[in-house]
């Protein structure tokens, strides 16, 4: 195998790490054939890009500008990999303008908790919440994530309530922790959650 005389390791280690990496998810698969072997599929990469220097930054201006806002992380991830398959010129074109937008903002707090209720709608799974609401009081609910909705000027996840049996908001800033449940979310009639105002749209 050539794979192994290029590394200069057995063909066994090869085949053991190449098994590692697909455990792992890593979409990489064998193609049979004349000039085959193992390829990492398509889908895991890339095309080239053709976004101007004003478009990729606009991308990171709109994440500095989010703050702790649902997927920000990953959002940062993904600007990084736009930047990874930019040009040399383009990316450095890109860099000495994005040196010249300054957002100031508060670090990100809880991110461990956040994360753990961007999963919950990902993967709709029910959320064991530690929430304290507008009075400072304190609870513990098992709550249902159906959506997540921005208005005057603050984030909120939109649930149904398994403590109180009904749908409630919760604001994003007062949830203390959060836990995934081994639990699928059920469906459920949006209407149930409000009409959402006249100006409210989806992100796409």
């Amino acid at each position: 195998m050539r794979l192994a005389d290029w590394l200069e390791v057995s063909t066994r280690t090869i085949k053991r790490d190449v098994a590692a990496l697909q455990q792992a998810g890593l979409p990489v698969r064998a193609q049979a054939g004349r000039g085959g072997g193992y390829v990492l599929d398509e889908v895991a990469t890339l095309p080239p890009v053709n976004l101007t220097p004003a478009q990729v930054v606009a991308l990171a201006v709109a994440l500095a500008a989010g703050g702790d806002a649902p997927y920000a992380a990953d959002g940062r991830a993904a600007l990084e990999k736009v930047l990874d398959v930019l040009g040399p010129a383009a990316r450095d074109r890109t860099e000495q303008l994005a040196s010249r937008v300054w957002v100031r903002r508060p670090p990100a707090e809880r991110p461990h908790v956040l994360r753990a209720v961007e999963e919950g709608l990902v993967q709709r799974r029910v959320l064991a919440l530690r929430y304290r609401d507008r009075s400072g009081v304190p609870s513990h609910r098992r709550v249902e994530p159906h959506l997540l909705a921005r208005t005057d000027e603050q984030w909120y996840l939109v649930g149904w309530c398994r403590t109180r049996g009904a749908p409630r908001w919760f604001r994003w800033d007062r949830i203390e922790g959060a836990d995934l449940t081994a639990e699928l979310v059920p469906e459920r009639d949006p209407a149930v959650f409000g009409t959402p105002p006249a100006d409210a749209r989806p992100v796409r």
